[in-house]
């Protein structure tokens, strides 16, 4: 770039390039064609920016954390001793919280492209604390073995140097595998487009939303440039400031004209408009997740949620993920860590009520697996998948063993069952309420449950064994003071129709 080249450059920049202004104290790589000074901290001043990263941030720092072990039969078993997962899920040092600390990392790895901890270990290996670098303060040194090194600078301006074993480094999208690529460094000509309309809509209403272009016309001529330049000086001054608003006056025949440019005729609103859509596909994050709602519809918007899920914040996951497992966790511990995208992808109260239903009565998801998704205590008795009748294999005589509470198809029969079973249950939870208020709580449950067969077998036309049977699971339930009297209802409704329609216990 020639001389001449360098100085159209700064003229077109627009800063304050007078001996006391802070353009000559600013690299000039980070200038954009704009003429804005952008980084990482003011960019945030953008509120498409800080909507982007706030959105991304918070939603990867609300997901369930997981260490799991892989077992035989091809499930999960959770691992929620290890150091790691204390770490990740609990508190991962000493002035942060799990929250905080991956909120604080996923903004840093979204705005910088790069986000570091060192890992503080104790003498048998076992990492301690994961303590946050701020990226900005964190360079990276090639060694002439092929290694690297980080070097550190403290607030104080001193510098840490760091094995790449004492690093936890979380890169984004790299092109040379050792550091990530910023994407306020990629954006940096977006991003002060935007900053720079910003600056404009503020200067334009600090004036009292009056144009400030416009140029004076003088039937006479100036004694010399210099008087030209105080003159405009002065006139510059009496419009601005304090002084903003107060009368200007002219002599020596002067008129002032108004030039025609209005903020209509640069299309400002579009042009802001443009720019959060610009900084939202930066990102990767839907415009509708940072208010801009034009071309969303009723229709089209849970779609994008999900997009956002599966497109941004999936490949974060994963990115945290593999990371965790190549730098955390030792190869022959068998461990994978995963985080939980369930919460995030859950539809709406009907949608999940129907997700549910089919899960249940398709035999693959049992009840208390939906009762814990709907984060409502286990009930007992309902850990075993249901089985439908009509799905056993070919020559398979054991269907019965696994038998369904759905009833058979008899209409009539089914609700003389189903009024049967609420009259004995009922029945049941006053005795069970009245055994618990007495001083030896057992014994009383004992002579209730001895009394209660009788009617169980009378009311449900029941053989006296089977209904003896069925007070002697129901004593067990009823004796531990964990199981409300609301579940238990529910419990023995299901198993009095269950056995008036089958004759078998559940």
């Amino acid at each position: 770039m020639g001389l001449l080249n360098l100085f159209d450059r700064f003229r077109a920049s627009g800063s304050d390039r007078s001996p006391w202004g802070n353009f000559w104290f600013e690299p000039v790589g980070v200038h954009t064609t704009a003429g804005m000074r952008v980084t990482a901290d003011n960019a945030l001043q953008l509120s498409a920016v800080f909507a982007c990263v706030r959105i991304i941030a918070s939603q990867f720092a609300s997901l369930p954390f997981v260490l799991y072990r892989t077992r035989r039969d091809g499930g999960k078993k959770r691992v929620t001793d290890h150091p790691v997962y204390q770490l990740l899920a609990r508190r991962p040092n000493a002035y942060q919280n799990a929250f905080e600390w991956r909120e604080m990392m996923a903004g840093h790895l979204v705005l910088r492209g790069n986000a570091f901890n060192q890992i503080v270990a104790n003498r048998q290996g076992k990492i301690t604390a994961l303590i946050p670098l701020h990226p900005d303060r964190v360079t990276i040194d090639l060694l002439s073995n092929g290694d690297y090194r980080y070097k550190y600078t403290t607030l104080t301006g001193t510098e840490q140097i760091y094995p790449r074993g004492q690093i936890w480094h979380l890169r984004g999208l790299s092109s040379d595998g050792i550091i990530g690529l910023s994407p306020i460094a990629l954006a940096r000509n977006g991003i002060g487009g935007a900053l720079a309309a910003q600056d404009y809509g503020s200067r334009f209403f600090a004036n009292d939303a009056k144009p400030l272009s416009g140029y004076i016309e003088y039937p006479g001529s100036f004694k010399d440039k210099m008087a030209r330049e105080q003159f405009r000086e002065s006139l510059q001054e009496s419009q601005t400031g304090a002084n903003r608003g107060k009368i200007a006056v002219f002599e020596f025949g002067m008129k002032y004209h108004q030039l025609g440019l209005t903020n209509e005729d640069a299309q400002f609103l579009e042009t802001r408009k443009f720019h959060v859509n610009d900084i939202a596909r930066w990102f990767g994050v839907p415009p509708h997740k940072i208010g801009d709602l034009d071309r969303s519809t009723n229709n089209n918007i849970e779609q994008q949620a999900q997009e956002f899920v599966q497109e941004c914040l999936g490949p974060m996951a994963e990115r945290w993920e593999a990371s965790i497992e190549a730098e955390l966790l030792l190869d022959d511990e068998g461990l994978e860590a995963e985080f939980l995208f369930s919460q995030l992808l859950r539809g709406d109260s009907q949608a999940r009520a129907q997700y549910y239903n089919a899960g249940i009565n398709g035999g693959w998801l049992t009840r208390n697996e939906a009762r814990l998704s709907e984060n409502l205590n286990p009930l007992p008795g309902l850990d075993r998948p249901l089985r439908p009748l009509n799905m056993a294999e070919e020559g398979d005589d054991t269907g019965s063993a696994t038998p369904t509470l759905t009833p058979p198809s008899n209409g009539r029969l089914n609700a003389l069952a189903v009024a049967a079973a609420e009259r004995v249950a009922r029945r049941e939870m006053e005795l069970i309420a009245k055994a618990r208020g007495s001083a030896d709580r057992d014994g009383a449950l004992l002579e209730v449950y001895g009394k209660h067969a009788g009617f169980v077998a009378s009311v449900m036309t029941l053989p006296s064994e089977v209904a003896t049977e069925y007070c002697a699971r129901q004593i067990d339930l009823a004796a531990n003071p964990d199981h409300e009297l609301a579940d238990l209802e529910i419990l023995a409704r299901e198993r009095l129709t269950h056995l008036a329609l089958t004759g078998q216990l559940t």
